[in-house]
């Protein structure tokens, strides 16, 4: 059995932005089974410029696509399903991303995209 080198550098953080905790109420819009229209009163976990992490009890699927309509400002935009996790009380955790880009959907500023943390975990020691 092989172990990994010690000198191997960390994988860098592949993301294409930033991710921001953020929890923000949506509106999800989808077809059910039956064609119909479903909705539902959801919230993001946390939110980047390109799209965000939600939480919905509504089944969808990879390459699904959706509407998410800010409730605050009725501003909608099309996201498409990158991946679905199961989560708590029969909920999904859902990654989702805009299908064109809309980085002031969620109304915030984001860091820029060098921006790394001086720190990036905090510890006990931290305080």
């Amino acid at each position: 059995m092989t172990t990994p080198s010690s000198n191997h550098a960390p994988t860098p953080n592949r993301r294409r932005t930033q991710r921001v905790l953020l929890r923000l109420p949506i509106l999800v819009i989808t077809r059910g089974p039956d064609g119909q229209h479903v909705s539902e009163n959801a919230f993001t976990l946390n939110v980047s410029a390109q799209g965000a992490l939600i939480q919905i009890s509504t089944r969808v699927e990879a390459g699904q696509k959706i509407l998410c309509r800010n409730p605050d400002t009725l501003e909608e935009q099309f996201i498409r399903v990158v991946h679905v996790t199961p989560a708590a009380e029969g909920k999904l955790e859902v990654g989702v991303e805009f299908l064109k880009p809309a980085p002031k959907f969620w109304r915030i500023s984001f860091p820029p995209d060098d921006w790394t943390p001086k720190d990036p975990e905090i510890t006990a020691d931290t305080f």
